[in-house]
C-alpha cells in the first residue's frame, strides 16, 4: 500500500466528515497522538488515519470513549476481551431490536387495512412488545397494570 502523505488536522477532519474539534478532544482523552512539526502542528499519518477508522467504528458499534481509549490503552488481553464482550452483547440486542423495527416497517408496507392498528397480522408484530409493557409497566397499589397513556 502506498505510503500516506502527513495531513493536517483539517485535511483529516474533511475527509472523515468531523470537525477538527473532534480530533482535538479524542488526542486529549489520550485515543490519538499525531506527530508535531513546526509551530507544534498536527500531522496525521497512516497510522492515524486507521486509529481514526477503529474510532469511528466502535462508536459506530455503540462503544463510549472510555471504553475505547481502555480498549485501546490496555495491554491486559483479557481486559480488553472483557470489553468487547460486553460490548458484543449490547449489539447483539439492537441488532434484534432494528431487525424486529425493520420487520414492522415491512409488515405495514404490505398492509392493505386503512387504520393499521386494526390489522391483525400487524398487531401479532407488537404481541411481544405489548406483553413486555403489560409485565413491566407501572402497577397500581392493587398490584394490577396502570391504564395505558
Amino acid at each position: 500500500m502506498k505510503s500516506t502523505p502527513m495531513m493536517a488536522i483539517g485535511e483529516v477532519a474533511a475527509r472523515f466528515g468531523l470537525a477538527p474539534h473532534v480530533l482535538r478532544h479524542w488526542e486529549a482523552m489520550g485515543l490519538l497522538s499525531p506527530a508535531r512539526v513546526e509551530g507544534d502542528r498536527r500531522r496525521y499519518g497512516r497510522d492515524d488515519l486507521y486509529r481514526i477508522a477503529l474510532i469511528l467504528r466502535a462508536k459506530e458499534a455503540g462503544i463510549g470513549l472510555a471504553d475505547i481509549r481502555r480498549m485501546l490503552t490496555t495491554t491486559d488481553p483479557a481486559a480488553r476481551r472483557e470489553i468487547l464482550h460486553r460490548h458484543r452483547e449490547d449489539l447483539i440486542r439492537r441488532i434484534a431490536a432494528a431487525q424486529a423495527s425493520l420487520a414492522l416497517l415491512d409488515c405495514a408496507l404490505t398492509c392493505e387495512h386503512e387504520d393499521l392498528a386494526t390489522c391483525r397480522h400487524f398487531q401479532a408484530m407488537l404481541t411481544e412488545r405489548v406483553g413486555q409493557a403489560i409485565a413491566t409497566g407501572p402497577h397500581t397499589s392493587k398490584g394490577e397494570p396502570a391504564a395505558v397513556r
